[in-house]
């Protein structure tokens, strides 16, 4: 199976569910609905899971976090954020740089 950086990108839309931090355990935790965080969690911390693997750049160039992807997939409900195997791929390929992409925070 051929998986090109679009396939991946795509991949990471895709992903369902919210992070947020929570403060007392001091660590990002994975929800499926906004409503479902508790006071631990600040409402600005709560971000679609889709949005929280890409970090900012320069302007509007983003890059896939492999260690935000690591992030979720490290609370293992993986099925249920809908990791795909393009993202597991690209977790795998190390002696790859992380993908850069131009694109916008969805609102």
């Amino acid at each position: 199976m051929h998986i090109t950086s679009q396939d991946i990108c795509a991949a990471a839309d895709q992903l369902k569910g919210f992070v947020g931090f929570h403060r007392k355990l001091g660590k990002h935790i994975v929800r499926f609905s906004e409503d479902s965080f508790g006071m631990d969690v600040a409402d600005d911390s709560i971000t679609p899971s889709s949005e929280f693997v890409w970090k900012e750049g320069e302007g509007e160039v983003m890059t896939l976090s492999r260690a935000l992807l690591e992030i979720l997939l490290a609370q293992n409900v993986d099925e249920r954020l809908n990791v795909s195997e393009p993202l597991r791929v690209y977790l795998r390929r190390r002696d790859l740089p992380e993908i850069a992409a131009q694109r916008r925070l969805r609102a």
